[in-house]
């Protein structure tokens, strides 16, 4: 009797545990039809809102919010080439956007003023025919 009631004390903590912390949403797409995905930057990571695994190629806005309480950045590259998509600094609280097109080639991003390391973001899907 006592296992039964342990477990099921375990089982509702996780469920509760698990509907505190949440599931990332899929990203939707903006009024343009643009791929949005936001992206939190703390102290040494970053926090996806959306799932970023199963990605097509197209356009896509990488909305970045500062929550580190200290100057950070973004940087995003091509992720075979590393070809320079886009880069800037945040200050403490800032949200900017980086609308950038992602390839089959994939991406990866990281923060260059408080090192991160690199999110990589290889596996994407051929875009989808209209």
């Amino acid at each position: 009797m006592l296992i039964r009631k342990t477990l099921a004390l375990f089982i509702l903590a996780t469920g509760l545990l698990m509907a505190a912390v949440g599931f990332a949403g899929t990203p939707q797409k903006n009024s343009e039809g643009v791929t949005v995905i936001h992206l939190d930057e703390y102290n040494g990571y970053f926090e996806a809102k959306e799932t970023v695994a199963g990605l097509k190629a197209g356009e896509y806005e990488f909305v970045v919010t500062n929550k580190a309480n200290k100057l950070v950045g973004f940087q995003i590259q091509n992720y075979k080439t590393h070809a320079r998509l886009d880069m800037f600094p945040l200050e403490p609280g800032e949200t900017r956007t980086a609308r950038v097109t992602v390839t089959e080639d994939g991406v990866r991003f990281r923060c260059p003023i408080n090192p991160t390391p690199w999110y990589d973001l290889d596996v994407i899907s051929p875009a989808e025919s209209s």
